[in-house]
Formats: C-alpha cells, sequence, structure tokens
C-alpha cells in the first residue's frame, strides 16, 4: 500500500446539539472561561421543516474548538438513563438533530481539501456534501460506524469585529431563551438592543475620559 502524507492539522472543532444554551454558555463560558469566538445565525437554512438554529462555538485553546446547535422550537426528548438526551433517540427525532454531533478535523489549504476529497471519492466513503460557508469550507461523509465526519479549511481568518458579533449573538440568545416563545427572529431583535445598548455604554465612557493633554 502506497503511503499517504499526514496533512492534516488536529481537531477543528467537535460539535453537539444542546437543549439548554443559557446553560452550556454559563458552563464553558462563564465557568471554564472558554471564551466565545463564533457564531452562526442560520435562518432558513436546509429542507423546508429543518428549523432556525444558532451553532456557536467556544475557544478551548490550541486552535481547537468545541461548538453546539440550538435548534429554535425543538421540545426535549427522553433521553438515556442518565439524563443524557442524547444517548438514546427516538424514532421521530429528526436525521439533521442526530447529524448535528459531529467531528471536524483541519487542514490548511483548499489543496489539502480536494486531496482528501479525493481519497473520499475513491473509497467506499464518498463525500456526501462540500459547503462554504461564512469563514470555512467544508466536505462531509460517514465513517463506517455510522459518525459524521467533516474536513475543513479556513478561507480567511476570523475577525475580531465578528467575534464581536459573536458574544453579542451568544448573549441575546441567553437572554431569549428564558422567555416564552424564543425564535430567530426574537434573537436578532435582542441582539438588536444590545448593540444599541453597549455602544450607548461605549459613548458615555469615551464622554468621561480626561482630555490628551498634548506636550509641547
Amino acid at each position: 500500500m502506497t503511503e499517504l502524507p499526514h496533512k492534516v492539522r488536529g481537531v477543528d472543532h467537535v460539535a453537539y446539539p444542546t437543549f439548554d444554551p443559557a446553560g452550556t454558555v454559563r458552563f464553558y463560558r462563564d465557568t471554564l472561561g472558554f471564551p466565545v469566538v463564533h457564531s452562526i445565525c442560520a435562518a432558513g437554512w436546509g429542507p423546508d421543516k429543518h428549523p432556525d438554529f444558532i451553532h456557536f462555538f467556544f475557544d478551548i485553546g490550541n486552535d481547537d474548538r468545541l461548538a453546539f446547535f440550538y435548534y429554535f422550537g425543538l421540545e426535549p426528548f427522553d433521553g438515556g438513563p442518565q439524563g443524557d438526551s442524547y444517548s438514546r433517540f427516538a424514532d421521530d427525532v429528526p436525521i439533521w438533530f442526530i447529524r448535528s454531533r459531529h467531528l471536524a478535523i483541519h487542514v490548511d489549504s483548499e489543496e489539502d481539501l480536494l486531496e482528501y476529497r479525493r481519497r473520499l471519492d475513491d473509497s467506499a466513503w464518498p463525500v456526501e456534501m462540500q459547503i462554504q460557508h461564512e469563514t470555512i469550507e467544508s466536505i462531509y461523509t460517514h465513517d463506517p460506524n455510522g459518525y459524521m465526519i467533516e474536513i475543513t479549511r479556513a478561507m480567511r481568518p476570523v475577525t475580531p469585529q465578528e467575534d464581536l458579533d459573536a458574544n453579542l449573538t451568544i448573549d441575546a440568545l441567553v437572554d431569549v431563551v428564558t422567555g416564552s416563545a424564543p425564535s430567530m427572529d426574537a434573537l436578532l431583535v435582542r441582539k438588536a438592543e444590545l448593540i444599541v445598548e453597549r455602544a450607548a455604554e461605549w459613548q458615555r465612557q469615551q464622554d468621561n475620559q480626561p482630555a490628551e493633554v498634548t506636550v509641547k
């Protein structure tokens, strides 16, 4: 067998669904200190019955990330004996919910990504999807155990402004999921309110700073 060069750069992210995004943020960001570094507001993505969702990421060090999906309007279902909502799936659990659990492996370039696509397409596990979403491009397949595997490359760096936007999104999400009817619309309204509130606070701080003294 011809040895193939090893070009992957480790884990890009591991992803799971959550029924409790507020608790998830309190645990990973506020308790463990993992900063929010990216979020995707996915409104109208997927098939007709696919709900709006938020996909958000925590920095867990070494350029690795832990990600979660929160689906608006999805009711919790019976879990396993330890209360793990994801250890057992009922017959009516949507396939997109199950597939949200996946491992993403990072490569450096489009060339490397396409090389892995070639290897997979020549195997018993051909690529099922190739998608560009916001800052990354990914290919997806399922391994022999049925687990979804993603191989991904960055199309461009994530900017500090996008990190700020991600934190606004997650703070708005935490606020709206404690209400009576969480939805993507409610999240976007709350996010706009937070932008106005924080812009006003920033302006107050600037106004209260002492004037700079020019030394001649």
